[in-house]
């Protein structure tokens, strides 16, 4: 507790958002994380989304604070998205993913890539991050009787939303934005319960080392 005192004394912010997250965690924060922007984003994010404290160690141990610096996130939650729902988004999405599980050494064609995902279901979710709920591939809506396919869909326990993914083995085109626009107003009008809050696209492009990421 002494500790904690001398730590917080003359950081009302941060001892503000320290009183909102469990002992545990603050513990982690203050004894792993030495800057102060670095621990305001750390006490701020698990304040938002609940991380637990494994969580929390896996996020620091992953360098999410350097990361959220290096390549902050293009997407347009802010235009499209309530404010809070905008902020906690921005927390729980990465830039970028590292799919090296799939063990893909070539090209691949986007199906292939789909199915490797799915073949290796627990690894994504753990890529992915905590509150991710896996509901299925080539998840099918309709429109004027055609149907439409969405790559992979999720439900995100914490956002509250369901987030739609599209796969891609080509670099990133304005065209991939409209396409995923649409699905998400399909999934707003068709799938999305009341109490839910507006859907998340993900479209995942590759890049030279990682997959990139643009949100819709």
């Amino acid at each position: 507790m002494r500790q904690f005192y001398l730590e917080y004394k003359d950081e009302q912010e941060l001892l503000e958002l320290a009183a909102k997250i469990p002992w545990g965690q603050n513990l982690l924060i203050m004894h792993q994380v030495k800057g102060r922007e670095e621990r305001k984003y750390y006490l701020n994010a698990t304040d938002k989304m609940a991380w637990s404290r494994s969580v929390l160690l896996n996020q620091i141990k992953a360098n999410a604070y350097q990361n959220h610096l290096i390549n902050p996130k293009q997407s347009n939650f802010e235009n499209v998205l309530p404010v809070h729902l905008s902020e906690q988004a921005s927390e729980a999405l990465k830039s970028e993913y590292n799919l090296d599980f799939l063990g893909i050494n070539k090209p691949v064609l986007e199906r292939e890539l789909e199915n490797r995902l799915i073949e290796n279901i627990r690894d994504l979710l753990l890529e992915l991050g905590y509150g991710f709920s896996y509901i299925g591939n080539q998840y099918r809506l309709r429109l004027n009787q055609k149907e439409y396919f969405i790559d992979l869909l999720f439900y995100h326990r914490f956002l509250k939303c369901l987030v739609a993914i599209e796969l891609k083995t080509v670099e990133f085109e304005l065209e991939f934005a409209g396409k995923m626009n649409f699905y998400l107003d399909l999934l707003d009008e068709q799938k999305k319960q009341p109490d839910d809050n507006p859907s998340i696209g993900i479209i995942l492009c590759p890049t030279k080392d990682n997959i990139e990421v643009e949100y819709s």
